[in-house]
């Protein structure tokens, strides 16, 4: 297993996915969290809690959970890529046994999640704490708080990572994998939850479990203030069991199914 995992990470090495990865990850939390905090949530529309606030600082953190497609996306295109450049084949013939590949696959997402998790974290860090500096900001949250906001983040992109590498390996075709992964999370998941009735299974769902994760209900807050319809979060705990839920199912599911047809 060993093996096939450091072939797994070579191979998001050589793919140059790890370079948009980096990228990515330094953009939305360095760049975002300086833009965030310089305009101040306050300023924000519909206005949010200030930073001087424990809401405000949790609502400029927790704005991190909009953009986990993004590490969904990453985990679909390392996974299809064996597939778009059919070289799935060979490592087949070393490692016939597909559900071990699959496995060694989503320990290297794992290990690529949490990679992207720490500079996410990094850059929010250094764009918080310095931004405020700058402007003379105090922040209404200790660094305790803002350390378990943080942390249920990069649980949270980790566990994302981990959903699109499930994704990938159902879909197998890149395309079709990352339509699936932007039309979800970008569409189905606010479709569910802005509609009464229905949108009690929304903590349920990734977006759900994620925002429990982080204690962000910004978006379940207003939809509530919006149209009535009230949703209620698990707990931080719970919502990370249900990620790892969707992960597990999705790579269950996989090899079930798409793992045991031919290889094109």
């Amino acid at each position: 297993m060993t093996r096939l995992v450091g072939a797994e990470l070579f191979r998001v090495r050589a793919s140059g996915l790890w370079l948009w990865s980096l990228l990515a990850a330094l953009v939305l939390g360095c760049g975002f969290t300086t833009l965030f905090t310089a305009i101040g949530p306050e300023n924000f529309d519909p206005p949010l809690p200030g930073l001087g606030t424990s809401e405000g600082v949790r609502a400029v953190l927790g704005l991190a959970t909009t953009t986990l497609f993004v590490p969904a996306l990453i985990g679909a295109i390392a996974v299809t890529g064996d597939y778009r450049h059919q070289t799935l084949g060979q490592t087949v013939l070393a490692e016939p046994r597909r559900g071990r590949v699959l496995a060694a696959k989503l320990v290297a997402l794992a290990v690529v999640g949490a990679g992207y998790a720490l500079v996410v974290v990094a850059g929010t860090v250094a764009a918080l704490y310095g931004t405020t500096a700058l402007t003379g900001t105090r922040l209404g949250a200790p660094p305790g708080e803002v350390f378990a906001i943080l942390l249920g983040t990069a649980a949270a992109i980790v566990a994302y990572t981990l959903i699109g590498g499930g994704i990938g390996a159902l879909v197998r075709h890149q395309l079709a994998a990352v339509g699936v992964v932007l039309g979800y999370f970008a569409v189905a998941e606010i479709v569910v939850l802005v509609i009464p009735g229905v949108n009690h299974a929304y903590p349920y769902l990734p977006g759900g479990a994620s925002a429990a994760l982080t204690g962000f209900g910004y978006l379940t807050d207003a939809v509530a203030a919006d149209t009535g319809a009230v949703t209620t979060l698990l707990s931080p705990w719970a919502g990370f069991t249900v990620l790892l839920g969707y992960a597990v199912a999705a790579a269950v599911l996989a090899t079930m199914s798409s793992l045991r047809r031919d290889i094109a």
